[in-house]
């Protein structure tokens, strides 16, 4: 323990440093994601012969290895092997692909009543998509990006064998100089990390969707 801390004491800033880029690199992704996500995912759950191509093209992208995608961007972004924004490309094309089938699924359970008694009172079909139908697909949709952001928090550390900043780093470190302190410093933050993310989407979850809660209360 007393290694740990000596470690700490010694290279605060360059963990503090580290935590940021990771926090950085990991939710801009998530940012970039859903905002994607939404509008593909919409046409996706309106046409219902769009569905099955635009599913089809999201599973394969999200299938692609991590690594093989962090190494090809460069050559087609035209970037350096060691740019941020490789990991961010890369981490923005998984949280779209893995969003775009939870927003299909999150529409897909609204139920047909609200869609009509909206319709009903004169909404028109992007403002009930907006204020209704979206709102009330909030669970599965938030569902999808805790495992989205969870999932960005590991992948960065994979960047690290590229060069790329982050956590990452601090397991490079420690494995090449055969140091323990860092690689345990960079597992536990990453972990903390993971679950202060999570737990800060539950309680915008519990916010936005009170009557969840009370239906649960019943």
């Amino acid at each position: 323990m007393s290694g740990l801390a000596d470690y700490l004491r010694q290279n605060e800033d360059a963990v503090l440093a580290a935590l940021r880029e990771h926090l950085e690199l990991a939710l801009l992704p998530v940012v970039v994601g859903l905002l994607l996500a939404v509008p593909v995912g919409a046409l996706a759950h309106r046409y219902r012969l769009l569905r099955p191509p635009l599913l089809g093209v999201t599973s394969v992208l999200y299938a692609v290895p991590s690594l093989a995608l962090f190494v090809v961007l460069p050559g087609i972004l035209g970037t350096r092997i060691l740019d941020p924004v490789n990991i961010v490309v890369a981490l923005s094309v998984y949280t779209f692909a893995l969003l775009v089938r939870t927003v299909v699924d999150g529409l897909g359970s609204v139920p047909p009543a609200v869609t009509a008694a909206a319709t009903a009172v004169g909404y028109r079909r992007g403002r009930r998509l907006l204020q209704v139908e979206l709102p009330v697909a909030l669970p599965v949709v938030l569902a999808g990006l805790r495992v989205a952001t969870v999932s960005n928090v590991s992948l960065v550390s994979v960047g690290a064998l590229l060069g790329v900043g982050g956590l990452g780093e601090l397991f490079t470190s420690g494995f090449q100089l055969d140091y323990t302190p860092p690689i345990v410093v960079g597992i536990v933050l990453s972990v903390a990390l993971a679950l202060l993310l999570d737990t800060a989407i539950v309680l915008a979850q519990r916010a936005l969707t009170p009557w969840v809660r009370a239906g649960e209360a019943r």
